[in-house]
């Protein structure tokens, strides 16, 4: 059965994030430049208003938050301070992008996307910002990049070009931080709905929101569908596993771009939605990152890397290794 938790009337709803240790779920309305904290059993929210767009955050291991902005990333180390810039902003001087979904993996690492208004020009990318601010390009060729996660033993990476309907697992050392070899994990068809954010469980199985499909589903780790939840709302955007016990679904939606008629039939889009599930999810691990390196720039093997990574497919633009990227000494924001 699933539950209207909060009627927010979020334009862009996304990016809930359960924090284990608050018990509060943390999530963004993208185009009302504001970040949620909400107690799932009052629904009391919090808001934090920022100055533009706020695509995804993710909590830190020292405490805080990382988020990825319009340009590059940011840092808070309590709810209420201001953000400061943590790595390069890769985006500046790129109005048609923006950062968009991301997550962070088990060695504290922040895996964050960027989104293209420019649907002719695929130059969005995924980027890894490590803990000691190096912003390395990682896939290239997208047009928006949703849909990270892990599975539970670190070695598989799921990810999402929505646009596509597909989503695809890569291989990757748990130990670097390096992708290997990629496959298509699952292709959903056109005209029921594209894979946005998603989550994984306990037992490695994939939850995926469908933008414009009316659900989300549950993929097994060989990419079959396994459950389908249904929702009052057409555009999920991404889904969550928290609660006190891990067996609670969040679900962010949108309510943006809705014609009179389709408001009418949803009047609750934009709401945050929960259901119950069978299988718990996993406690998400913190940004490692704590001293803010400098926002200087990408040094020059990164803007190669973002150059060349405009126009290739996400399943053939891959970068690792590579000269160091860019970055100042430790603590400075120069």
């Amino acid at each position: 059965m699933v539950d209207l938790l909060l009627d927010a009337g979020a334009l862009l709803g996304e990016s809930p994030r359960w924090h284990a240790a608050e018990a509060r779920l943390y999530w963004v309305d993208i185009d009302a430049h504001r970040i949620h904290r909400t107690d799932p059993r009052t629904g009391a929210t919090e808001t934090m208003q920022l100055d533009g767009p706020v695509g995804c955050v993710a909590p830190r291991a020292a405490g805080g938050l990382v988020m990825g902005l319009k340009d590059g990333c940011a840092v808070i180390d309590a709810w209420g301070d201001t953000p400061r810039a943590f790595g390069p902003a890769a985006l500046a001087g790129i109005p048609e992008q923006r950062f968009n979904d991301g997550c962070v993996d088990a060695a504290g690492r922040f895996w964050v996307g960027s989104v293209t208004s420019d649907k002719a020009n695929p130059g969005a990318m995924l980027f890894r910002l490590d803990p000691d601010g190096e912003l390395i390009p990682m896939i290239g060729g997208l047009l928006t990049s949703n849909g990270a996660a892990f599975s539970p033993d670190g070695r598989t990476f799921y990810h999402a070009d929505t646009p596509t309907h597909a989503l695809r697992a890569y291989d990757v050392d748990p130990a670097t931080g390096e992708l290997g070899e990629d496959r298509l994990f699952h292709q959903f068809e056109l005209g029921t709905g594209r894979p946005d954010g998603g989550a994984v469980d306990a037992e490695g199985c994939y939850w995926s929101a469908l933008w414009d499909g009316w659900r989300v589903v549950r993929l097994s780790p060989q990419g079959e569908l396994l459950q389908t939840v249904d929702l009052p709302v057409q555009r999920p955007s991404m889904i969550a596993l928290g609660g006190v016990d891990m067996r609670t679904a969040f679900v962010t939606t949108a309510g943006k771009n809705l014609t009179d008629e389709e408001r009418a039939a949803q009047p609750h889009a934009g709401g945050l939605f929960t259901f119950r599930v069978d299988v718990p999810g996993l406690v998400q691990p913190g940004f490692a990152g704590q001293d803010p390196p400098c926002a200087a720039g990408m040094g020059k093997w990164q803007r190669e890397a973002l150059t060349a990574g405009r126009g290739r497919s996400p399943s053939t633009t891959r970068y690792a290794g590579g000269p160091p990227p860019h970055r100042c000494p430790k603590g400075s924001l120069s």
